[in-house]
């Protein structure tokens, strides 16, 4: 599907409405491969920004022809190389071997090594401009905001940011290609989500990113996934400059585990309870039901984090196991966590997931374990 948003502006990128699970990120609304063709009728030439995963490669052709040939393609701008943004590169530059690649030098190299070929790339540092007639492309490294390759362009004529995986969300809606027709609550939650299972380690990259585009006039932010941004942008700069700064709100509480037979489950309703008495708003995720990065979300915001974990074969349930590790990798700081469980015979997982816990450096409250006799 192609959309036209402004005059000689497209979104050409793929859509995958049924994918559920994205290198290990529940994806439950599926996600949007999103890329731009831009033309300069001043100079007559056609602009790709960014390509899409491999095998949408051919429904990428498709919107790409519902523009023009590729062949009319004059330069590449690649963002970020991460395979479902580059991986229709090497089926594009069959098409047209010789036109310029404008990327950072992390993108060249990640190219070569992905590829196993040479691409002409025109290396930019911040600061560098691609002019091609009446339009200027200025182009911002962002290293970490998540890959070291990454960068976003500004196209400064329209006030469009073309952000790759900033400001992002994974959602494939029917009928909405921009934040205010998707509505601000489902965008925000969608964004949420987003930042805290894929940007939330980069705090400090984000904080110089939003520094760095604090200057710019934008009225338009086209991001590589999910619906682009015309009204809410004030919004989202806001809160990717509250998430950044690891900003927690202290009356919310996240309760996640899994339960063998069941008394794991009435610990964490009794704690649930014990915090709702006094005003603070309870999370309550079971393993059991939803996929461990659905918890993230409440997890960027929420002061308490507590985990409960039975024990089996002496280890914590993998579930718990699971979520633990990838919470783990995504560093979120200066929470206050407890774990809690319930046992047979031996007890082993509370303590287990108490260590995990202590090893993020928060503080932890005295854990909860009760010998299960029902």
């Amino acid at each position: 599907m192609v959309i036209k948003i402004r005059e000689n502006i497209y979104a050409v990128g793929a859509r995958d409405p049924e994918v559920r699970i994205f290198h290990g990120y529940a994806t439950p609304f599926g996600a949007t491969y999103n890329a731009y063709l831009v033309y300069d009728d001043s100079s007559d030439k056609w602009i790709l920004i960014d390509n899409v995963k491999a095998a949408f490669t051919e429904q990428f052709v498709t919107n790409i022809e519902e523009v023009i040939p590729v062949e009319r393609i004059d330069y590449v701008i690649q963002n970020h190389i991460e395979p479902d943004h580059s991986g229709s590169c090497p089926v594009i530059f069959e098409r047209i071997p010789n036109a310029p690649i404008y990327c950072t030098a992390g993108a060249q190299r990640g190219l070569k090594a992905y590829y196993q070929k040479d691409f002409n790339c025109q290396l930019v540092k911040l600061g560098d401009t691609l002019k091609t007639g009446k339009y200027t492309f200025h182009f911002i490294p962002a290293p970490m905001v998540h890959w070291p390759d990454s960068m976003l362009t500004y196209l400064e004529e329209e006030k469009i940011l073309f952000s790759n995986d900033a400001f992002g969300q994974h959602i494939c809606p029917d009928n909405a290609f921009y934040d205010d027709e998707l509505g601000y609550e489902r965008l925000m939650e969608r964004a949420s989500d987003y930042y805290a299972n894929i940007v939330l380690p980069f705090g400090m990259q984000v904080q110089g990113l939003l520094k760095q585009a604090a200057p710019l006039e934008i009225e338009l932010i086209c991001p590589s996934h999910g619906v682009m941004l015309r009204k809410h942008i004030g919004d989202m700069v806001e809160a990717y400059g509250r998430w950044s700064r690891n900003e927690v709100q202290d009356d919310k509480v996240v309760i996640v585990y899994d339960s063998m037979w069941g008394s794991t489950a009435e610990m964490a309703e009794k704690i649930r309870a014990d915090f709702e008495s006094t005003g603070k708003k309870v999370s309550m995720h079971s393993l059991r039901e939803e996929h461990y990065s659905s918890v993230m979300g409440d997890v960027l915001e929420a002061k308490f984090i507590f985990v409960g974990a039975s024990t089996l074969n002496n280890n914590m349930m993998p579930t718990v196991a699971a979520f633990l590790t990838y919470m783990r990798g995504l560093k979120p700081k200066d929470r206050i966590g407890m774990a809690f469980g319930s046992y047979g015979w031996s007890g082993e997982a509370v303590k287990q997931a108490e260590d995990i816990l202590s090893g993020l450096g928060w503080t932890i409250l005295p854990q909860r374990r009760q010998l299960y006799r029902g």
